[in-house]
Parts: structure tokens; sequence; C-alpha cells
């Protein structure tokens, strides 16, 4: 089995890593020869997304498809893409009787080829982030002890001058922005409208949290707290809004919606804490293996769904399995 270490590195030799983790300051519009190479990509991923039952890319489809991503990292910096997000990769080990939907299912044949393909690669680390808002951001807001973590996920990775997305950005309003660029004008404008709310409910939070560190108590003005909480539920109904509307449009309503808060709010849910935390520590302890040169590539890579098929060598539970509890 390829090492998680070994596999960032051939990724990160295959492609160009400007291109792959930053976004660009202007776009620019395909040449015709640009526009043959990325819907030769495209097929190819096509491809190999038909070629399994079950939406997964099997070990010997992933040896076909290296050579194409090497190559549309290349086409995503002439084009002026924000990223190229990798397909999904995983064995589906899901419960047995359960339905692992792909691209033949629910409304997706009849959407965009794009649509279809962005769903489905990054449904599962939408729900990861739709999970991390209920199980931990939320009791951490209720404890002000917290509050110096809670403004590290907002606080940007500016790096030899190479700024990093954070976290909220990194695991919401981007993947937000590349699921609805693909979808259908009306649909879009809805994504469009919540994600614009979900990051005004962000900044309440930033503004709230802001200048709070680790290990240094403050005074904090109960205004304050009330003002972060609003935060935090106007975001729960914006993060709602738009995996309602994503239901909708793909036709499978796979996305779990948070409840409101209350005492039977996670009973509400009907996602696992504990299957949650298990994720996240063993996720953490992959990254980590790397060192911090590493653990960036490592986060970029886990949203945008490149997990290792069967992640032994980490432990991670596999990304389908945990997203059909």
């Amino acid at each position: 089995m390829i090492s998680p270490t070994n596999l960032v590195f051939a990724l990160l030799l295959l492609s160009n890593s400007h291109a792959f983790m930053s976004t660009p300051q202007r776009r620019t519009s395909p040449s015709t020869s640009q526009q043959g190479l990325m819907q030769s990509i495209n097929d190819n991923d096509e491809a190999l997304l038909a070629s399994s039952s079950k939406s997964a890319v099997s070990r010997r489809n992933l040896m076909k498809l290296i050579p194409s991503a090497g190559a549309a990292t290349a086409a995503a910096a002439i084009m002026g893409s924000s990223t190229f997000a990798f397909p999904q990769i995983t064995n589906a080990a899901v419960p047995e009787g359960t339905k692992v939907t792909g691209a033949e299912d629910g409304n997706l044949p009849d959407l965009p080829p794009e649509a279809a393909r962005s769903y489905l690669q990054y449904r599962i680390p939408l729900q990861v982030a739709t999970d991390y808002y209920l199980f931990e951001l939320q009791p951490k807001l209720g404890n002000i002890d917290d509050w110096g973590e809670v403004n590290q996920l907002f606080q940007t990775n500016n790096n030899r001058g190479q700024g990093q997305p954070n976290k909220i950005e990194r695991d919401y309003t981007n993947t937000m922005r590349i699921i609805l660029l693909s979808m259908p004008p009306d649909e879009s404008d809805a994504m469009r409208d919540a994600q614009f709310k979900f990051e005004r409910a962000m900044s309440k939070i930033t503004k709230a949290t802001s200048g709070i560190r680790r290990d240094l108590p403050v005074e904090i003005d109960n205004s304050v707290v009330k003002s972060a909480e609003a935060g935090w539920e106007e975001g729960r109904i914006a993060l709602n809004e738009f995996l309602a509307t994503l239901n909708e449009t793909t036709g499978l309503n796979e996305m779990k919606l948070i409840p409101p808060p209350g005492p039977d709010q996670k009973k509400e849910y009907g996602r696992s804490a504990r299957k949650y935390f298990e994720l996240a520590k063993k996720t953490k302890l992959c990254q980590n293996r790397g060192g911090p040169a590493l653990s960036q590539a490592w986060g970029q890579l886990m949203v945008s769904g490149y997990l290792q098929e069967n992640m032994d060598s980490c432990g991670i539970p596999d990304p389908v399995e945990y997203f059909y509890q």
C-alpha cells in the first residue's frame, strides 16, 4: 500500500504547488487549445468514474489518473482556475444494504457534468465540515476558555508571503463556491445567497473572538458572548439553506441539516459525534506524520476528497462509510 507521506510527495511532484495551493489573482479566458486539453481531461475523468459501480476510483484507475492530474493542474494554472480537485478514492465499505449513490442517481444525470462531479467529490468533506460545526464549534463558543482556539479558525497562514486559506474558508466558503459555480443558474444563485449569509455570520464570530489568544484569560462582556452565539445560529441557518438547496438540486437528500439548539439537537441530527471525533483525531495524527511542511498539503487533500484507498496506515475510517451513517 502507498504510504500517506509518499502519496503526498508524488502528488506534489506531479503538480504545480502554487496552482494547487493558492488562489490566482485574476481569471483569463481559455484558448481553443486549452479548452481541448480540459475536455480531454474531463473525458478521461468521466471514463474512470464510470468504471466503478460505487463511484470510487480503484487502485488500477488511480495509476491511469495520475498523469491527467498533472496535466489538469497545469491547465488550471493557465486558465486561472482556483484549484484542481482530485476524485475521491475509497473502497466504499458501507453498511450492508446501503446504496452508495453515483452519477446515475437522483437528478445528477440531468445536471451539467461538472455539477454532478463536484457534488460527488465534495459532499463528504462538506458533511464533515457540517459535523464540525455542530460537534466542535458550537461547544467551543459556549466555553469562553476555548475562544482562543475559535479565533485561530479565522487566522490566515501567510507563510513566506503565500497566504493559505483559514479553516473556515477552506472547509466551508471555498467548498461552497466550487459546488455552486458548477450548478445551473437558478440553483447557483440560491446557493450563493446562502454562502454570503454564512460569511456574514462568520464575521460576527470573528469580531467577537478577535484578539483572544489561547491560555490568555481575559474578561469578556456578556453581550459579546451573545453576539458570537448569534453568529453561530445565523451560520447554521445559512449552512442549512445551502445544504437544502443542494439536496433539492441533486434529488438525493443525502446532506444532513443541523437542527435548532435544544436538548434533542444531536439526536435529531442523526449522526454520530463519536465517529466524528474518531475521524478528526486520526486525520490529525496522519497530517502530523509529515510535520508542518506537509500538514497544509494534507489539509488540502482531505478537503478535496482525495483520500487514499483503504487508509489503513493512518487508521482513518473509510470516508464513504463515514458519510452513510
